[in-house]
């Protein structure tokens, strides 16, 4: 097998249906285009019996195509720093599994590939539900302030990296990826381009509320002080509102004027620090437990088998 020009990079979480599909439609889009491709799947302990049979009959089928099954589900950015650890590809796609990015719109891509990433976002998100617009819409928001994604672009799944930004990722040692981020840590040449948004065609999609909620939490403390200085100006707001309070109420005492000591203030204020005080360890708690599993030098995935 010659070396690859591209690598396509697949997370797969019990899908069976669409991966030898997705396999047809990729071979024909890069014989159209001509250069040389491989496919990586990677497994991320699907509980699905059938989903690794698939894909290592397709492996032993393809020279092109290669497998590994993770030891347990370490979540969508494990896997996919898991393939792209073993893309050797110029160029590198990462795509879900779902056939929902299409495969032929991967040229559309490589238009751009002058630039160091290219990310495919759908022109329209109507095919996904309320739920999933409104998160989607609430993390691009983050990931804007927070990581410092360009105007304009949106995060996606079915992206092009260049080889050297691929490099530059892989290079990060952390138990939590993030991709979006280790991306953005590398470069700021990124351009965005417009897909068609196609149907499931198979299942519902496994990126529920509580994944969504894990990889909300990556980001925030994985990838940025914003929690920490959010408590700093937070606890510098209630320093002041607190002495200007004190110094009403001694203001009041010499005025003369009516003042009875009540309940409700009390409460509030006091429920108000409490609240805040076992808010901020909450947080660093969360720092800790990162900490913590970095001393243990924790894995961001392990691998139970590979083909080739």
């Amino acid at each position: 097998m010659q070396n690859p020009v591209y690598s396509t990079v697949i997370p797969v979480y019990n899908s069976t249906r669409t991966l030898g599909e997705l396999v047809s439609r990729l071979d024909q889009v890069f014989t159209e285009i001509g250069a040389a491709h491989e496919v990586v799947f990677v497994d991320d302990g699907s509980p699905n019996p059938e989903t690794w049979p698939i894909l290592k009959a397709l492996a032993e089928e393809h020279e092109h195509v290669h497998a590994t099954r993770l030891m347990r589900n370490f979540g969508k950015a494990g896997a996919v720093l898991c393939g792209l650890r073993q893309a050797k590809g110029e160029w590198v796609i990462t795509i879900d599994d779902d056939l929902q990015h299409a495969p032929e719109d991967i040229p559309i891509l490589l238009e751009k590939k002058s630039h160091d990433v290219v990310i495919g976002a759908f022109a329209s998100r109507k095919k996904h539900s309320v739920f999933q617009r409104v998160t989607s819409r609430i993390k691009s928001y983050v990931d804007t302030r927070v990581l410092g994604v360009p105007p304009g672009v949106r995060m996606s799944p079915f992206k092009l990296f260049h080889a050297r930004v691929v490099q530059h990722m892989i290079a990060v040692d952390t138990t939590r990826p993030f991709i979006p981020a280790l991306m953005l840590q590398s470069t700021q040449d990124i351009v965005q381009v417009e897909i068609t948004h196609h149907p499931r065609l198979y299942g519902r999609s496994a990126f529920g509320l509580r994944r969504r909620i894990r990889q909300f939490s990556n980001l925030i403390f994985g990838n940025a002080s914003l929690v920490l200085r959010f408590l700093a100006v937070l606890g510098v707001t209630i320093s002041c509102l607190s002495l200007l309070y004190g110094g009403w109420l001694v203001l009041s005492y010499f005025w003369k004027e009516q003042t009875v000591a009540g309940w409700t203030s009390l409460m509030v204020v006091t429920l108000t620090l409490g609240g805040l005080i076992m808010f901020s360890l909450g947080v660093i708690g969360e720092y800790l437990i990162r900490i913590i599993e970095r001393v243990e030098n924790r894995a961001a995935y392990l691998e139970r088998e590979k083909l080739r």
